[in-house]
Order: structure tokens, then sequence, then C-alpha cells
């Protein structure tokens, strides 16, 4: 959320940041602001003013009774002047809500080093290994998976339709042995605490983070109870400290968790549907820092390494990307996208976004620190980042690892979990 303060201080500041987003619908945003705030803040002191002229003239009438005179006049002024002072708070809470409401609908402003423009914009910051190579054509995932029986995509979609693929066998365990693997590395080798967490929140905690008002349409919700499914855990694990005043020594504070991950709008516009490349459901394992101010840049960096630290030691090529103001997530501030290399598939799929959202959610969700006991309290800076999301990344160990004989040769990470080099079909 937006400081209202600042934007009173340095509405251009404010107008230009927004306006590096190339959304023409924030053009007015600011101004609209700015005008409900005036109205708000001169009715706010037209209000006090005839609460103070209210008590005045009550302390007036209780004298005249006193002394035997009549007040009758006074009395039916200070009707008018009630009825005045209940119309005025009447539009002060509308206002409010309408201040509230644009806020909550107004994205993060980009950090100065976001590059301008949209997904053509975006900047290669690091590329790592080199593309696998075969003495045989790349087969996509879907195929491998099939014949291997590690996948079972007629199954999901007879369960639950299309975007709900089944693993099975040394699929499912694979997984399993990803999600274990990840998040021994960032517990023991990174310094998270491992949580877990709810899968259904309320409507508050997805506020918080940004995903309500917005994404609504895009999220899953059980009616009933006012729940939603999380979209991610960064949900969930951010709320943990909403509403608490962190000590400064605990700074900074580092969670992971594994969870699933629902997303109403996965495939919608039909692009890249087969296989897992988009789904309704998938696995991911979730880094969230909350820092100091001062360091949150630093630990941006931080943070997109502990990811690239997975697909490293998995010898994947990948790459670091930058996102175009046009193409950063809503709540964001400076987003890195981590993108592995799929042969069989021929392009570049998006396993990790590590993003930066400076005090935008802690704004949302009042997480505050004070730097000496003296300070005022200040709103700390939050990071996420997957460490990594699957299934994409099984589809990159799957189309990077094949051999001739239709085997996926395993990273020496999984073949020591597993106990099998490779593999095969079963039987």
């Amino acid at each position: 959320m937006l400081d209202l303060r600042q934007i009173r201080e340095d509405p251009e500041g404010v107008r230009a940041a927004l306006e590096r987003r190339g959304d023409p619908q924030l053009r007015d945003v600011v101004d609209r602001l700015l005008a409900h705030d005036r109205d708000r803040r001169g009715w706010v002191t037209e209000v006090n003013d005839l609460k103070a002229t209210r008590n005045r003239v009550s302390k007036e009438v209780g004298e005249r009774k006193r002394s035997g005179a009549d007040a009758e006049d006074l009395i039916t002024s200070m009707r008018a002047l009630g009825d005045r002072i209940s119309g005025l708070d009447g539009q002060i809470s509308e206002t409010e809500s309408e201040i509230n409401d644009l806020l909550l609908g107004t994205p993060n402003p980009p950090l100065a080093e976001v590059p301008l423009g949209g997904v053509e914009a975006n900047e290669i910051v690091s590329v790592w290994g080199d593309p696998p190579t075969f003495a045989h054509d790349p087969l996509p995932h879907w195929e491998i998976g099939e014949a291997l029986r590690l996948l079972d995509l007629a199954a999901g979609a007879k369960v639950s339709g299309s975007g709900f693929p089944v693993l099975r066998g040394q699929g499912a365990r694979l997984q399993r042995e990803l999600i274990s693997w990840m998040l021994d590395l960032h517990v023991e080798e990174h310094g998270y605490e491992e949580c877990r967490v709810p899968y259904l929140v309320t409507r508050d905690s997805l506020i918080g983070t940004g995903q309500l008002p917005k994404f609504a349409e895009e999220s899953y919700l059980s009616d009933r109870d006012d729940l939603w499914l999380i979209p991610t855990a960064e949900v969930p694990l951010t709320n943990l400290l909403r509403d608490e005043l962190v000590p400064v020594a605990e700074l900074p504070v580092k969670y992971v968790a594994y969870t699933p991950c629902f997303r109403r709008e996965a495939g919608a516009a039909g692009k890249d549907t087969r296989g897992l490349l988009r789904v309704h459901q998938f696995d991911k394992v979730e880094l969230v820092r909350f820092e100091h101010p001062d360091r949150s840049r630093e630990a941006l960096e931080e943070l997109t390494e502990e990811a690239a630290t997975v697909l490293k030691r998995l010898g994947l090529h990948h790459r670091v990307v930058r996102l175009a103001a046009g193409d950063l997530g809503f709540s964001g501030a400076l987003t890195y996208d981590l993108e592995v290399w799929a042969p069989g598939v021929g392009g570049w799929l998006e396993v990790s976004s590590c993003t930066t959202f400076s005090d935008y959610q802690a704004r949302r969700m009042n997480i505050r620190f004070k730097p000496t006991p003296a300070d005022s309290p200040e709103f700390v800076h939050t990071l996420n980042g997957s460490g990594v999301a699957l299934p994409r990344l099984v589809v990159a160990l799957l189309e990077s690892g094949l051999q001739a004989d239709g085997s996926v040769l395993l990273p020496e990470p999984l073949a020591a979990r597993m106990g099998i080099e490779r593999l095969t079909p079963p039987g």
C-alpha cells in the first residue's frame, strides 16, 4: 500500500514512479487520492469545529436551565448542528472507504533501476551453464513422463479436469524428494526456519500480500467460509507477522515452507498448456524474508542466489532476468525471474520470481520494527521468492536428463536421495 503522507508531500514523484508501469489506468490515481484526501481533511476540520461549538452551547444550555431561563432556541440550534455533524461523519466515512479502496487497488511503484517497458524490455542479468546436447532428438516431458509411467495426465483430467496432473511411481517419488531436498538446503545452508502453514486463508491475509482485491477472479474461494485457497505460501508466511512489532535484533526473519498452490487462471489464454507447463495446482517451496529497509536491496541479491543454488546443484542451464516495469507483479518493486532451459519444448521456463516489495506489503499488514528503543516504529521490508517451484523444475530435469535409451539420468543430489541413478520404466 502506498503512503498517503508521501503522496501529499511528493505527488509528482509518486505520479512519475507509477507512470513507469505504463498502465494508463494509473494516470489519475494520485489526483483522485489527493482530491478525496482534501475533502476528508476539510470535513474533519469542520466536524471538530462543530463539536467544539456543540460542547460550548451545551454548557450554556445547562447554565440557562439552572437559572430558570428559556433555552429552547439553543436546543433547536443544537439539533441542526447535530444533524450536520452526523451528515459530515457519513461523508468522512464514505471518503475514507474510497481512499482505502484506491490505495488497495494501486500497485507498488517500481524502483528506479527497473527497466522501462513491457516483457520485451526484460533484461538478462546472467546465464549459468550450457544447454544440454544430445545424440538423439530431444523430447517433450509429457512424452518422457508417459513412457516412463511418471506422469498421468488423463487420470488427472478424469478426476478434476484439465490442469490437474497426476504423478505416479518414480514421478511422485521424484517430486517428494525434490521438495524435501530443497527444504533441507534452505534450512541447513541458508538459515531459514521451516514452517507448515494452512492452505486456506482469510480475505484479510490475501489483501495483506496484495492478491486481493486485484486478483479475486484468479483465485479459488470457498464461499461458505469465505476462505481462499492459497496461490502461494507467500500469503500465509508473510501474514505470520501481521500487526507485529518485530524486535530489530531479530531481523532478518526468514521463513521457508512447502505448500501446494492453487491458481484459477493457469492456461486460460490457451498457451503452453500441455503437460506440466501451466496447471491449476502445483507444488512449491517458498522463501520469505522480513528485512531492515537499509539492507533489503542487498537481501534481494542473497535471496536470488539462494534460489539459483537449487538450479546449480541440479546442473540445470538457467538464467536470471530482471523484469521491466510493465511486466512487474502488482506488489513488486523489483523482481528477478529465474528461468531454466527445457530442451524438449525448446524454451525458457520460469521456476522462481524473487521480489522485494519495499514496505508495500508491510504497510498493508502493519508489520513494523523500531530501529532503536527511542525511535518511532517503521515498516519492515518484505521479500519472497520460490526456492523453487515445481512442476516446471521436473520438466527441465526430465527433458535435460533424457538418454538415448529413453531413461532419465538424475543429478547427484536426487540420485543419492532416491538410491537410483536413472529413472526407468517400471517392471
